[in-house]
């Protein structure tokens, strides 16, 4: 019984570890500023497929090893999405692990596209 809570506690506190939320309101504000940097951190297939005006390609499985060639200030703002919001979760809890202050995960793509286009 204790191995099973022990178990548990250690899956939720995991789950808990990249439930980083989306905010597309900040990101969206955020990207007002003109030193901040749209990360698009899906794959280069889907990355050719479509993506962001002005974003950057850096897959999120590759992100810690080439962040600091387009990013060396760890406190420019950055702006990630992906397809769903889960990568670019995975991607800004990367980068902050390294110290890096302004990241902020901006959900989908098919849902930050509409906005953009729009202005907002």
């Amino acid at each position: 019984m204790r191995l099973a809570i022990l178990f548990l506690t250690g899956l939720f506190t995991l789950a808990g570890a990249h439930a980083a939320e989306v905010d597309q309101a900040a990101a969206l504000e955020t990207l007002q500023d003109e030193d901040s940097l749209l990360i698009d951190v899906r794959s280069a297939e889907e990355f050719a497929d479509g993506a962001l005006s002005g974003a950057i390609n850096l897959e999120h499985d590759r992100i810690a090893e080439r962040i600091a060639s387009v990013a060396p200030d760890k406190d420019r703002p950055l702006v990630l999405y992906c397809r769903s919001g889960r990568r670019s979760s995975f991607a800004q809890d990367k980068l902050q692990a390294l110290g890096y202050s302004r990241v902020i995960n901006a959900g989908a793509y098919d849902d930050l596209l509409p906005l953009l286009e729009r202005g907002e």
